[in-house]
């Protein structure tokens, strides 16, 4: 079976290095394609999906706003699995204060480039090893400035109903970026940050490998 991957927002590929599923399924990443001016976060991602083969079963795991994209494609397409990783299954869910960043267009004003600054000089206080603070210190300098401005709009005007498909939602405790107290997931990862995919990758996989077997 194919298990699509989307990567998170400044963010692709790269960051599930670690991830290794059961023998039987294979990974194969979406990769961002280019935004249109009038594209939602939902028709956005029904774009993105339009490359997986729904004839078959298949499963989708999104990271970050990825999780967000994996949400509105199972939404439409009915998966065999979801998996939802330091994200959320809809807007509801998203952090209270993010209503202010909308309301005030915060995010229209701050130059990416300083947000883009600020994410590699933070990499030098969190807990990756130091090839993996390298790989995304690299992966957000190859990130596309004009994307990033589209998807801060996206995620703060995202719509959407709660996910009545079946899911799965894993999240760390001390995620900075979308802090569990404003989500419900089904599986906790204790004392784990935004970036658990690399740091604590050993626990995700499980988690992974457990949907596998249980499909």
């Amino acid at each position: 079976m194919k298990v699509y991957f989307i990567s998170g927002l400044a963010a692709d590929k790269r960051v599930f290095k670690h991830i290794k599923l059961p023998e039987g399924y294979e990974i194969v990443h979406l990769d961002w394609i280019e935004s249109l001016d009038n594209d939602t976060l939902a028709s956005y991602a029904l774009r993105l999906g339009s490359s997986i083969d729904t004839s078959v079963p298949f499963g989708i795991v999104g990271l970050s706003m990825g999780g967000m994209m994996a949400s509105e494609i199972a939404r439409k397409h009915h998966p065999a699995f979801t998996v939802l990783i330091s994200s959320v299954p809809c807007n509801a869910h998203l952090p209270k204060y993010f209503k202010i960043f909308r309301t005030l267009r915060l995010h229209r004003m701050v130059p990416v480039a300083i947000l883009k600054q600020a994410s590699i000089v933070k990499r030098m206080f969190t807990s990756e090893s130091s090839g993996d603070k390298k790989i995304v210190c690299d992966v957000i300098r190859d990130s596309d400035p004009r994307f990033i401005k589209w998807a801060m709009h996206a995620v703060l005007t995202w719509s959407c109903e709660q996910l009545s498909h079946p899911y799965i939602h894993v999240h760390g405790t001390r995620d900075e970026i979308l802090p569990v107290r404003y989500t419900k997931p089904t599986h906790l990862v204790k004392g784990a940050g935004h970036l658990m995919i690399m740091t604590r990758a050993s626990e995700v996989n499980r988690i992974l490998q457990e949907v596998c077997r249980r499909r």
